[in-house]
Protein backbone atom coordinates (compact mmCIF):
# COMPACT_ATOMS: atom_id res chain seq x y z
CA UNK A 1 0.00 0.00 0.00
CA UNK A 2 1.34 3.06 -1.02
CA UNK A 3 2.05 5.85 1.88
CA UNK A 4 -0.46 9.32 1.46
CA UNK A 5 0.62 12.02 1.01
CA UNK A 6 -0.05 13.84 4.23
CA UNK A 7 1.36 10.72 6.17
CA UNK A 8 4.15 11.21 4.08
CA UNK A 9 4.81 14.90 4.95
CA UNK A 10 3.96 14.45 8.47
CA UNK A 11 6.66 11.86 8.60
CA UNK A 12 9.19 14.11 7.10
CA UNK A 13 7.86 17.18 9.45
CA UNK A 14 8.90 14.87 12.64
CA UNK A 15 11.72 13.76 10.82
CA UNK A 16 13.31 17.23 9.41
CA UNK A 17 11.84 19.73 12.34
CA UNK A 18 13.00 23.31 11.18
CA UNK A 19 14.70 22.36 7.89
CA UNK A 20 13.06 24.45 5.16
CA UNK A 21 9.97 23.19 3.15
CA UNK A 22 9.70 26.90 1.87
CA UNK A 23 12.43 29.05 1.03
CA UNK A 24 11.30 32.46 -0.45
CA UNK A 25 13.76 35.21 -2.05
CA UNK A 26 13.72 38.29 0.78
CA UNK A 27 11.60 35.77 3.04
CA UNK A 28 11.67 34.15 5.99
CA UNK A 29 11.61 30.78 5.37
CA UNK A 30 9.16 27.97 6.57
CA UNK A 31 10.49 24.58 8.04
CA UNK A 32 8.95 21.44 7.68
CA UNK A 33 7.69 21.83 11.40
CA UNK A 34 6.20 24.58 11.14
CA UNK A 35 4.47 24.20 8.08
CA UNK A 36 2.53 21.01 9.75
CA UNK A 37 1.87 23.17 12.86
CA UNK A 38 0.27 25.48 10.48
CA UNK A 39 -1.45 22.51 8.25
CA UNK A 40 -3.39 21.40 11.55
CA UNK A 41 -4.86 24.81 12.42
CA UNK A 42 -5.62 25.40 9.33
CA UNK A 43 -7.49 21.86 9.79
CA UNK A 44 -9.10 22.74 12.65
CA UNK A 45 -10.29 26.06 10.82
CA UNK A 46 -12.13 23.87 8.00
CA UNK A 47 -13.81 21.64 11.07
CA UNK A 48 -14.85 24.67 12.47
CA UNK A 49 -16.79 25.73 9.15
CA UNK A 50 -18.70 22.86 8.75
CA UNK A 51 -15.94 20.92 6.42
CA UNK A 52 -16.77 16.88 6.59
CA UNK A 53 -15.12 14.45 4.71
CA UNK A 54 -16.19 14.14 1.05
CA UNK A 55 -16.88 18.17 0.98
CA UNK A 56 -15.17 20.32 -1.21
CA UNK A 57 -13.31 23.16 -0.73
CA UNK A 58 -12.93 25.01 -3.80
CA UNK A 59 -9.96 27.21 -3.63
CA UNK A 60 -9.00 30.23 -6.04
CA UNK A 61 -6.00 32.30 -4.65
CA UNK A 62 -2.40 33.35 -5.03
CA UNK A 63 0.58 30.64 -5.16
CA UNK A 64 1.78 30.99 -1.50
CA UNK A 65 3.27 28.56 0.86
CA UNK A 66 -0.37 28.70 2.60
CA UNK A 67 -2.21 27.59 -0.06
CA UNK A 68 0.10 24.17 -0.24
CA UNK A 69 -0.67 24.12 3.44
CA UNK A 70 -4.48 24.71 2.73
CA UNK A 71 -4.44 21.66 0.36
CA UNK A 72 -2.91 19.47 3.19
CA UNK A 73 -5.33 20.86 5.49
CA UNK A 74 -8.22 19.48 3.05
CA UNK A 75 -6.08 16.07 3.09
CA UNK A 76 -6.51 16.16 6.76
CA UNK A 77 -9.90 16.91 7.22
CA UNK A 78 -11.17 14.34 4.35
CA UNK A 79 -12.13 16.80 2.16
CA UNK A 80 -11.59 17.52 -1.46
CA UNK A 81 -9.47 20.26 -2.34
CA UNK A 82 -10.42 22.08 -5.78
CA UNK A 83 -7.88 24.22 -7.13
CA UNK A 84 -9.03 26.99 -9.78
CA UNK A 85 -7.02 29.07 -12.47
CA UNK A 86 -6.56 32.47 -10.93
CA UNK A 87 -7.48 33.74 -14.61
CA UNK A 88 -10.73 32.13 -14.04
CA UNK A 89 -13.93 35.37 -14.89
CA UNK A 90 -16.40 35.23 -12.35
CA UNK A 91 -18.77 33.67 -15.00
CA UNK A 92 -16.45 30.44 -15.20
CA UNK A 93 -16.47 30.33 -11.44
CA UNK A 94 -20.04 30.81 -11.44
CA UNK A 95 -20.00 27.31 -13.55
CA UNK A 96 -17.75 25.45 -10.92
CA UNK A 97 -19.88 26.60 -7.96
CA UNK A 98 -22.81 25.14 -9.34
CA UNK A 99 -20.99 21.52 -10.52
CA UNK A 100 -18.78 20.90 -7.26
CA UNK A 101 -21.16 22.25 -4.78
CA UNK A 102 -18.57 23.08 -2.50
CA UNK A 103 -18.98 23.26 1.43
CA UNK A 104 -16.12 26.33 1.56
CA UNK A 105 -14.96 28.29 -0.70
CA UNK A 106 -11.47 30.16 -0.69
CA UNK A 107 -10.85 33.53 -2.77
CA UNK A 108 -7.85 36.33 -2.48
CA UNK A 109 -9.37 39.02 -0.09
CA UNK A 110 -9.65 41.39 -3.34
CA UNK A 111 -12.05 39.05 -4.59
CA UNK A 112 -14.10 38.84 -1.51
CA UNK A 113 -17.17 40.86 -2.50
CA UNK A 114 -17.55 39.86 -5.89
CA UNK A 115 -17.17 35.99 -4.36
CA UNK A 116 -19.80 36.42 -1.77
CA UNK A 117 -22.17 37.80 -4.61
CA UNK A 118 -21.92 34.64 -6.25
CA UNK A 119 -21.92 31.95 -3.44
CA UNK A 120 -25.10 29.34 -3.10
CA UNK A 121 -26.99 29.56 -0.01
CA UNK A 122 -24.83 27.12 2.83
CA UNK A 123 -21.59 27.72 1.44
CA UNK A 124 -19.07 29.48 3.67
CA UNK A 125 -16.33 31.88 2.31
CA UNK A 126 -12.64 32.72 3.93
CA UNK A 127 -9.89 34.58 1.87
CA UNK A 128 -6.18 33.80 1.95
CA UNK A 129 -3.98 36.69 0.50
CA UNK A 130 -0.42 35.88 -1.06
CA UNK A 131 1.58 37.09 2.00
CA UNK A 132 -0.30 34.80 5.04
CA UNK A 133 -3.48 38.09 5.09
CA UNK A 134 -6.87 37.12 4.89
CA UNK A 135 -9.55 35.57 7.52
CA UNK A 136 -8.27 31.97 6.75
CA UNK A 137 -4.78 32.47 8.46
CA UNK A 138 -6.24 34.87 11.05
CA UNK A 139 -8.23 32.60 12.35
CA UNK A 140 -5.90 29.80 11.66
CA UNK A 141 -3.24 31.76 14.40
CA UNK A 142 -5.89 31.48 16.87
CA UNK A 143 -7.08 27.78 16.28
CA UNK A 144 -5.62 24.95 18.61
CA UNK A 145 -3.88 22.35 16.19
CA UNK A 146 -6.35 20.16 14.83
CA UNK A 147 -4.45 16.41 15.62
CA UNK A 148 -6.08 13.30 14.15
CA UNK A 149 -6.28 13.41 10.22
CA UNK A 150 -9.67 11.83 9.39
CA UNK A 151 -9.70 8.07 8.08
CA UNK A 152 -9.46 7.18 4.07
CA UNK A 153 -8.50 5.19 2.13
CA UNK A 154 -6.69 4.91 -1.29
CA UNK A 155 -9.95 5.07 -3.12
CA UNK A 156 -11.35 7.93 -1.10
CA UNK A 157 -11.46 10.86 -3.32
CA UNK A 158 -8.74 13.52 -2.57
CA UNK A 159 -8.95 16.33 -5.14
CA UNK A 160 -10.81 17.52 -8.19
CA UNK A 161 -9.15 19.17 -11.03
CA UNK A 162 -11.36 20.47 -13.90
CA UNK A 163 -10.33 20.03 -17.61
CA UNK A 164 -9.84 23.21 -19.78
CA UNK A 165 -13.47 22.13 -21.46
CA UNK A 166 -12.29 22.81 -24.92
CA UNK A 167 -14.49 20.80 -26.42
CA UNK A 168 -17.36 21.25 -23.85
CA UNK A 169 -18.55 21.91 -20.40
CA UNK A 170 -15.40 21.52 -17.92
CA UNK A 171 -15.10 18.06 -16.43
CA UNK A 172 -14.06 17.43 -12.65
CA UNK A 173 -11.43 14.91 -12.75
CA UNK A 174 -12.02 12.82 -9.12
CA UNK A 175 -7.81 12.07 -8.54
CA UNK A 176 -8.22 9.79 -5.12
CA UNK A 177 -5.65 9.44 -2.16
CA UNK A 178 -4.23 6.21 -3.84
CA UNK A 179 -3.27 8.36 -7.58
CA UNK A 180 -1.64 10.53 -5.69
CA UNK A 181 0.25 9.01 -3.37
CA UNK A 182 1.24 6.39 -6.16
CA UNK A 183 2.09 8.95 -8.28
CA UNK A 184 4.61 10.74 -6.17
CA UNK A 185 6.30 7.29 -5.02
CA UNK A 186 6.51 6.73 -8.45
CA UNK A 187 8.48 10.01 -9.61
CA UNK A 188 10.52 10.05 -6.07
CA UNK A 189 11.87 6.88 -7.58
CA UNK A 190 12.50 7.68 -11.00
CA UNK A 191 13.81 10.85 -10.49
CA UNK A 192 15.82 9.67 -7.38
CA UNK A 193 14.11 12.52 -5.91
CA UNK A 194 15.04 12.80 -1.72
CA UNK A 195 15.92 14.94 0.84
CA UNK A 196 18.97 16.31 -0.01
CA UNK A 197 17.64 18.02 -3.25
CA UNK A 198 16.33 21.49 -3.46
CA UNK A 199 13.61 22.85 -5.97
CA UNK A 200 13.32 25.48 -8.62
CA UNK A 201 9.12 25.82 -7.87
CA UNK A 202 8.06 28.60 -10.61
CA UNK A 203 5.15 26.31 -11.68
CA UNK A 204 1.72 27.36 -10.78
CA UNK A 205 -0.69 25.34 -8.49
CA UNK A 206 -4.23 25.08 -9.74
CA UNK A 207 -2.55 22.28 -11.93
CA UNK A 208 -1.47 18.62 -11.98
CA UNK A 209 2.44 19.94 -12.65
CA UNK A 210 2.78 22.36 -10.04
CA UNK A 211 1.09 20.75 -7.01
CA UNK A 212 0.99 17.34 -7.30
CA UNK A 213 4.29 16.26 -9.30
CA UNK A 214 6.38 19.13 -7.82
CA UNK A 215 5.02 19.56 -4.59
CA UNK A 216 3.99 16.40 -3.76
CA UNK A 217 7.41 14.74 -4.30
CA UNK A 218 9.09 17.94 -2.09
CA UNK A 219 6.16 17.02 0.20
CA UNK A 220 7.20 13.68 0.81
CA UNK A 221 10.93 13.16 0.37
CA UNK A 222 11.50 16.19 2.66
CA UNK A 223 13.54 18.55 0.28
CA UNK A 224 13.31 22.33 0.13
CA UNK A 225 11.14 23.95 -2.20
CA UNK A 226 12.70 27.39 -3.75
CA UNK A 227 9.26 29.23 -4.02
CA UNK A 228 8.85 31.55 -6.50
CA UNK A 229 5.35 33.32 -7.56
CA UNK A 230 6.46 33.70 -11.21
CA UNK A 231 9.18 32.24 -13.39
CA UNK A 232 11.89 35.29 -14.11
CA UNK A 233 14.86 33.67 -16.02
CA UNK A 234 17.33 35.96 -14.54
CA UNK A 235 16.52 34.66 -11.18
CA UNK A 236 15.99 31.65 -11.93
CA UNK A 237 19.81 31.22 -13.11
CA UNK A 238 20.60 33.08 -9.86
CA UNK A 239 19.02 30.55 -7.36
CA UNK A 240 20.45 27.36 -9.94
CA UNK A 241 24.21 27.67 -7.82
CA UNK A 242 22.15 26.57 -5.01
CA UNK A 243 19.88 24.07 -6.15
CA UNK A 244 19.47 20.55 -7.67
CA UNK A 245 16.19 20.27 -9.92
CA UNK A 246 14.05 22.80 -11.67
CA UNK A 247 11.01 21.89 -13.41
CA UNK A 248 8.94 23.55 -15.94
CA UNK A 249 7.14 24.44 -19.30
CA UNK A 250 8.99 24.22 -22.17
CA UNK A 251 8.30 28.31 -22.21
CA UNK A 252 10.85 28.05 -19.22
CA UNK A 253 13.55 26.85 -20.98
CA UNK A 254 12.93 28.61 -24.48
CA UNK A 255 13.52 31.98 -22.21
CA UNK A 256 16.54 30.26 -20.81
CA UNK A 257 18.18 29.50 -23.29
CA UNK A 258 17.63 33.28 -24.51
CA UNK A 259 19.65 34.15 -21.52
CA UNK A 260 23.35 35.21 -22.13
CA UNK A 261 24.05 34.07 -18.87
CA UNK A 262 22.88 30.24 -19.39
CA UNK A 263 26.33 28.32 -19.47
CA UNK A 264 27.53 25.04 -17.90
CA UNK A 265 28.97 27.10 -14.58
CA UNK A 266 25.99 28.68 -14.04
CA UNK A 267 24.09 25.35 -14.07
CA UNK A 268 27.22 23.33 -12.36
CA UNK A 269 25.24 22.37 -9.43
CA UNK A 270 22.00 20.94 -10.85
CA UNK A 271 21.05 17.42 -11.44
CA UNK A 272 18.08 17.53 -13.27
CA UNK A 273 15.85 19.43 -15.57
CA UNK A 274 12.55 18.53 -16.38
CA UNK A 275 9.80 19.91 -18.96
CA UNK A 276 6.17 18.90 -19.67
CA UNK A 277 2.48 19.90 -19.82
CA UNK A 278 3.41 20.37 -23.71
CA UNK A 279 6.10 19.44 -26.31
CA UNK A 280 9.64 20.84 -25.91
CA UNK A 281 11.18 22.46 -29.51
CA UNK A 282 14.04 20.82 -30.91
CA UNK A 283 16.08 23.75 -31.08
CA UNK A 284 15.69 24.52 -27.72
CA UNK A 285 16.31 21.17 -26.59
CA UNK A 286 19.71 21.22 -28.56
CA UNK A 287 20.93 24.64 -27.42
CA UNK A 288 19.75 23.68 -23.96
CA UNK A 289 22.31 20.89 -24.14
CA UNK A 290 25.06 22.92 -25.73
CA UNK A 291 25.15 25.35 -23.22
CA UNK A 292 25.29 23.62 -20.30
CA UNK A 293 25.53 19.86 -20.81
CA UNK A 294 22.27 19.16 -19.36
CA UNK A 295 19.65 17.12 -21.20
CA UNK A 296 16.54 18.23 -20.60
CA UNK A 297 14.09 15.10 -19.35
CA UNK A 298 10.79 15.42 -21.06
CA UNK A 299 7.70 13.59 -19.39
CA UNK A 300 4.24 12.80 -20.29
CA UNK A 301 0.80 13.35 -17.75
CA UNK A 302 -2.83 14.83 -18.18
CA UNK A 303 -5.24 15.42 -15.80
CA UNK A 304 -6.63 12.31 -15.19
CA UNK A 305 -3.86 10.75 -14.72
CA UNK A 306 -0.79 12.56 -12.96
CA UNK A 307 2.08 11.44 -14.46
CA UNK A 308 2.09 8.37 -17.32
CA UNK A 309 5.49 8.10 -18.71
CA UNK A 310 9.29 9.81 -18.50
CA UNK A 311 12.40 9.43 -20.61
CA UNK A 312 14.72 7.62 -18.07
CA UNK A 313 16.85 9.39 -15.52
CA UNK A 314 20.01 7.05 -16.91
CA UNK A 315 19.79 6.42 -20.28
CA UNK A 316 18.92 8.04 -23.62
CA UNK A 317 16.39 10.86 -23.09
CA UNK A 318 15.40 10.71 -26.99
CA UNK A 319 14.19 13.55 -28.86
CA UNK A 320 10.72 13.78 -29.48
CA UNK A 321 9.88 11.14 -27.35
CA UNK A 322 8.41 11.05 -23.67
CA UNK A 323 9.79 7.75 -22.47
CA UNK A 324 8.45 4.75 -20.75
CA UNK A 325 5.76 3.85 -18.45
CA UNK A 326 5.87 4.48 -14.36
CA UNK A 327 6.04 1.93 -12.22
CA UNK A 328 3.09 -0.08 -12.10
CA UNK A 329 1.56 1.94 -15.27
CA UNK A 330 0.59 -0.01 -18.24
CA UNK A 331 0.35 1.64 -21.90
CA UNK A 332 -0.75 0.55 -25.07
CA UNK A 333 -1.93 1.78 -28.45
CA UNK A 334 -4.87 0.81 -30.19
CA UNK A 335 -7.15 1.56 -33.12
CA UNK A 336 -9.15 4.33 -32.95
CA UNK A 337 -12.26 2.88 -33.86
CA UNK A 338 -12.06 -0.81 -32.79
CA UNK A 339 -9.75 -0.62 -29.70
CA UNK A 340 -7.95 -3.71 -31.28
CA UNK A 341 -3.86 -3.18 -29.88
CA UNK A 342 -1.31 -1.84 -32.84
CA UNK A 343 2.03 -3.63 -33.65
CA UNK A 344 4.65 -1.69 -32.41
CA UNK A 345 5.73 1.15 -34.79
CA UNK A 346 1.94 2.02 -35.50
CA UNK A 347 0.22 5.22 -34.37
CA UNK A 348 -2.84 4.90 -32.92
CA UNK A 349 -4.78 5.38 -29.27
CA UNK A 350 -3.07 6.29 -26.17
CA UNK A 351 -4.50 4.19 -23.53
CA UNK A 352 -3.05 3.95 -20.25
CA UNK A 353 -4.16 1.74 -16.94
CA UNK A 354 -2.47 2.06 -13.51
CA UNK A 355 -3.14 2.94 -9.79
CA UNK A 356 -2.27 6.21 -11.37
CA UNK A 357 -5.66 6.88 -13.35
CA UNK A 358 -8.93 8.97 -11.99
CA UNK A 359 -11.40 7.40 -10.28
CA UNK A 360 -13.35 9.04 -13.05
CA UNK A 361 -15.32 12.37 -14.08
CA UNK A 362 -17.12 14.53 -11.09
CA UNK A 363 -21.24 13.14 -11.70
CA UNK A 364 -20.39 12.42 -15.47
CA UNK A 365 -20.97 8.53 -14.97
CA UNK A 366 -21.81 8.06 -18.62
CA UNK A 367 -18.80 10.59 -20.10
CA UNK A 368 -16.82 8.10 -17.26
CA UNK A 369 -17.89 5.02 -19.37
CA UNK A 370 -17.14 6.28 -22.35
CA UNK A 371 -13.69 6.67 -21.80
CA UNK A 372 -12.50 3.89 -20.18
CA UNK A 373 -12.20 -0.09 -21.94
CA UNK A 374 -14.35 -2.91 -20.28
CA UNK A 375 -10.67 -4.06 -19.34
CA UNK A 376 -10.28 -0.82 -17.42
CA UNK A 377 -7.62 1.01 -19.73
CA UNK A 378 -8.29 4.41 -19.61
CA UNK A 379 -8.25 6.32 -23.47
CA UNK A 380 -6.22 9.48 -23.12
CA UNK A 381 -7.20 11.19 -26.00
CA UNK A 382 -3.77 11.25 -27.04
CA UNK A 383 -2.55 9.17 -30.35
CA UNK A 384 0.98 7.90 -30.28
CA UNK A 385 3.05 5.15 -31.48
CA UNK A 386 6.05 3.09 -29.01
CA UNK A 387 8.88 2.99 -31.65
CA UNK A 388 11.44 -0.60 -32.03
CA UNK A 389 12.93 0.35 -28.25
CA UNK A 390 10.07 1.61 -26.70
CA UNK A 391 9.92 4.24 -26.03
CA UNK A 392 6.64 5.98 -26.20
CA UNK A 393 6.06 9.41 -28.77
CA UNK A 394 2.86 11.56 -28.82
CA UNK A 395 1.74 12.27 -32.69
CA UNK A 396 -1.05 14.86 -31.11
CA UNK A 397 -4.66 14.35 -29.68
CA UNK A 398 -7.25 12.50 -30.94
CA UNK A 399 -9.42 15.77 -31.42
CA UNK A 400 -6.88 17.39 -33.63
CA UNK A 401 -6.48 14.62 -36.16
CA UNK A 402 -7.25 15.62 -39.25
CA UNK A 403 -9.74 14.01 -41.99
CA UNK A 404 -8.83 15.31 -45.61
CA UNK A 405 -10.75 13.23 -48.54
CA UNK A 406 -11.10 10.33 -46.21
CA UNK A 407 -6.96 10.11 -45.13
CA UNK A 408 -6.13 10.55 -41.52
CA UNK A 409 -3.18 13.27 -41.30
CA UNK A 410 -1.42 13.67 -37.90
CA UNK A 411 -0.25 17.10 -37.82
CA UNK A 412 2.48 16.27 -35.31
CA UNK A 413 3.95 14.62 -38.33
CA UNK A 414 3.62 17.81 -40.98
CA UNK A 415 4.82 19.91 -38.15
CA UNK A 416 8.02 17.93 -37.36
CA UNK A 417 8.91 18.27 -41.07
CA UNK A 418 7.93 22.47 -41.01
CA UNK A 419 10.18 23.08 -37.97
CA UNK A 420 13.11 21.47 -39.27
CA UNK A 421 13.36 24.06 -42.16
CA UNK A 422 15.40 26.98 -42.16
CA UNK A 423 14.32 30.59 -40.17
CA UNK A 424 11.09 28.17 -38.52
CA UNK A 425 11.11 28.43 -34.60
CA UNK A 426 7.91 26.36 -34.57
CA UNK A 427 4.15 25.30 -36.51
CA UNK A 428 0.79 24.35 -35.89
CA UNK A 429 -1.01 21.90 -38.25
CA UNK A 430 -4.64 21.57 -37.73
CA UNK A 431 -7.84 21.52 -40.30
CA UNK A 432 -10.79 23.64 -40.72
CA UNK A 433 -13.81 22.92 -42.99
CA UNK A 434 -13.12 22.80 -46.77
CA UNK A 435 -15.67 22.39 -49.56
CA UNK A 436 -14.06 19.38 -51.54
CA UNK A 437 -12.08 17.50 -48.84
CA UNK A 438 -14.02 17.79 -45.52
CA UNK A 439 -11.29 19.27 -44.15
CA UNK A 440 -8.23 21.58 -45.51
CA UNK A 441 -4.93 20.81 -43.76
CA UNK A 442 -3.79 24.09 -42.37
CA UNK A 443 -0.16 25.84 -41.05
CA UNK A 444 0.72 28.75 -39.32
CA UNK A 445 4.58 29.47 -38.61
CA UNK A 446 6.32 31.06 -36.14
CA UNK A 447 9.55 32.64 -38.01
CA UNK A 448 12.63 32.53 -36.00
CA UNK A 449 13.95 35.86 -34.50
CA UNK A 450 15.16 38.34 -37.36
CA UNK A 451 14.49 35.77 -39.75
CA UNK A 452 12.35 35.15 -42.42
CA UNK A 453 10.12 32.44 -44.22
CA UNK A 454 9.69 31.64 -47.78
CA UNK A 455 6.34 30.15 -48.43
CA UNK A 456 7.15 28.79 -51.53
CA UNK A 457 10.65 27.31 -50.49
CA UNK A 458 8.73 25.87 -47.41
CA UNK A 459 6.12 24.66 -49.57
CA UNK A 460 8.65 23.24 -52.32
CA UNK A 461 10.23 21.53 -49.38
CA UNK A 462 7.17 19.38 -47.89
CA UNK A 463 6.40 18.48 -51.66
CA UNK A 464 9.29 16.30 -51.29
CA UNK A 465 9.11 14.94 -47.57
CA UNK A 466 5.32 13.93 -47.33
CA UNK A 467 2.68 12.68 -49.48
CA UNK A 468 0.17 15.07 -51.12
CA UNK A 469 -2.85 15.18 -49.45
CA UNK A 470 -0.57 15.48 -46.01
CA UNK A 471 0.80 19.04 -47.40
CA UNK A 472 -1.40 22.38 -46.28
CA UNK A 473 -3.31 23.95 -48.41
CA UNK A 474 -2.45 27.37 -46.69
CA UNK A 475 0.05 28.48 -44.89
CA UNK A 476 0.07 31.46 -43.09
CA UNK A 477 3.07 33.65 -41.31
CA UNK A 478 2.59 34.90 -37.37
CA UNK A 479 4.51 36.14 -34.79
CA UNK A 480 3.07 33.59 -31.97
CA UNK A 481 0.91 30.63 -31.54
CA UNK A 482 -1.89 31.15 -29.05
CA UNK A 483 -1.10 29.03 -25.67
CA UNK A 484 -2.53 28.40 -22.06
CA UNK A 485 -0.89 28.99 -19.03
CA UNK A 486 0.82 25.93 -19.20
CA UNK A 487 2.20 26.27 -22.56
CA UNK A 488 -0.45 24.24 -25.10
CA UNK A 489 -0.65 25.47 -28.06
CA UNK A 490 -4.41 26.21 -28.30
CA UNK A 491 -5.33 24.63 -31.32
CA UNK A 492 -9.16 25.13 -31.03
CA UNK A 493 -8.54 28.88 -31.11
CA UNK A 494 -6.54 28.19 -34.43
CA UNK A 495 -9.42 26.13 -35.93
CA UNK A 496 -11.52 28.95 -34.83
CA UNK A 497 -10.34 31.80 -36.01
CA UNK A 498 -9.07 30.44 -39.20
CA UNK A 499 -12.96 28.47 -39.86
CA UNK A 500 -13.58 30.12 -42.61
CA UNK A 501 -10.29 30.23 -44.88
CA UNK A 502 -11.98 27.57 -47.46
CA UNK A 503 -15.14 29.40 -47.56
CA UNK A 504 -16.94 26.40 -46.00
CA UNK A 505 -16.85 27.71 -42.28
CA UNK A 506 -19.04 26.50 -39.10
Amino acid sequence: MTQPILSAFYDRARIHGSKPLFERPGLTPIGFETAADNVRRIAAVLAERGVTPGDRVMVQVDKSPEAVMLYLACLHVGAVFLPLNTAYTGAEVDYFLGDAEPRLVVSTPDREGEMRGRLPGGTRLETLGANAGGTLMDAARDAAPHETPAPRGEGDPAAILYTSGTTGRSKGAVLTHGNLGSNAAALNDVWRFTEEDRLIHALPIFHTHGLFVACNMALTTGATMIFLTRFDEGGVIDLMSDATVLMGVPTFYSRLVKSPRLDRAATAGMRLFVSGSAPLLRDVREAFAERTGHAILERYGMTETCMIASNPYEGERRVGAVGFSLPDVEIRITDRETGEALPEGETGAIEVKGPNVFDGYWRMPEKTAEEFRADGFFITGDLGRIDEDGYLHIVGRDKDLVITGGYNVYPKEIETVIDALPGVAESAVFGVPHPDFGEGVTAVVVPRSGQDVDVAALRSALSGAIAKYKQPKEVMIVDELPRNVMGKVQKAELRKDYADLYGAGG
